[in-house]
């Protein structure tokens, strides 16, 4: 059985609906911003899913009180970075540490090139298994 049959990836909410729309976004920026979260705006070209730590685009917007003004950083960041993934995280910083609150993908290259699993036998017959993202194979900046 297929649990991806897209084979995008799927990291954050709404991974696995289609693209949101720039009206939903900025629904789900405001869904935050009414709940005090503050967002910042993220990419990159190595969507593999142990790197958490994407590039950040521009200062977390803390002080941001309007849904506009976060999907007018998206647009920005989507002009500098059309071929890359981006995201957007929402912050909550109410029990006085900032964590992750939301977090979904804005923006998708055209071609995504997924993952390979790699098996290997190590210690008797136990197996180990390595994700390889195909994205990888490239250079950085010629990945997309």
């Amino acid at each position: 059985m297929m649990t991806n049959p897209t084979g995008r990836i799927t990291q954050g909410q709404f991974s696995f609906l289609p693209d949101l729309t720039d009206a939903e976004i900025t629904a789900q920026v405001q869904y935050g911003l009414d709940k005090g979260y503050a967002w910042s705006v993220e990419y990159t070209d190595d969507p593999h899913p142990r790197n958490t730590y994407w590039e950040m685009f521009g200062m977390p917007m803390f002080d941001l009180m309007d849904a506009a003004g976060v999907l007018a950083e998206v647009n920005t960041c989507r002009k500098t970075f059309p071929n890359h993934y981006i995201r957007l995280v929402a912050f909550d910083s109410t029990r006085g540490v900032e964590s992750v609150a939301m977090s979904f993908i804005v923006n998708r290259p055209k071609t995504e090139p997924g993952f390979g699993l790699a098996r290997q036998e190590v210690n008797g017959r136990s197996m180990r298994y390595t994700v390889h993202s195909y994205a990888t194979d490239k250079p950085e900046g010629e990945r997309y």
